[in-house]
């Protein structure tokens, strides 16, 4: 049994939810998974945990900065254990940028890093135009115009393969 990590990075509380379904897998397996905001991350014995997994969403084709520097801080701890990165975004959505190879975010923030994690993952998102303030769902439908996505303002439509994130969670189990 290995205490894994998960901690991640939300706009909208969608990677939660994935993180959490995470969770779920790795205690199906045998495994103590803990789920914590990455701002709460630092607090917790870090050493202590066998693997650790970061989730991080995307807004405006950015993660939040707190990522980075999260990543930098603990860079030399993540690299002596088992580690994983993991990106959740609404372009994701189209099947040829959902992997790591080929997401155009997830490449962008690697090539800002110095750490290579030992397993990536790509999940689309969920739009929900309702819950977006004004200005985010303004912005939000004239990106999916120009993508060819949804725009009506009152879609709320998940991305999300699920089956994509429990063979993730599996992946980040059978883990060294």
């Amino acid at each position: 049994m290995s205490r894994i990590l998960v901690a991640y990075s939300t706009t909208d509380g969608h990677t939660l939810r994935i993180c959490e379904r995470l969770q779920q897998v790795m205690a199906q397996q045998g495994h103590a998974a803990t789920v914590v905001p990455l701002a709460q991350a630092d607090a917790l014995d870090l050493p202590g945990f066998d693997k650790i997994v970061i989730g991080a969403s995307i807004r405006y084709g950015k993660h939040q900065p707190s990522v980075k520097q999260f990543i930098e801080r603990h860079q030399a701890l993540l690299e002596s254990k088992g580690n994983a990165f993991f990106t959740v975004n609404i372009v994701a959505r189209k099947p040829e940028k959902n992997q790591p190879d080929t997401n155009p975010y997830l490449i962008k923030f690697l090539r800002t890093l110095s750490w290579q994690p030992k397993l990536l993952g790509v999940f689309a998102g969920k739009l929900d135009y309702p819950r977006y303030r004004f200005v985010d769902r303004f912005m939000i439908r004239l990106i999916m115009l120009m993508t060819n996505g949804p725009t009506d303002p009152k879609a709320v439509i998940e991305f999300t393969d699920w089956q994509q994130v429990e063979a993730f969670g599996q992946r980040v189990c059978d883990m060294p």
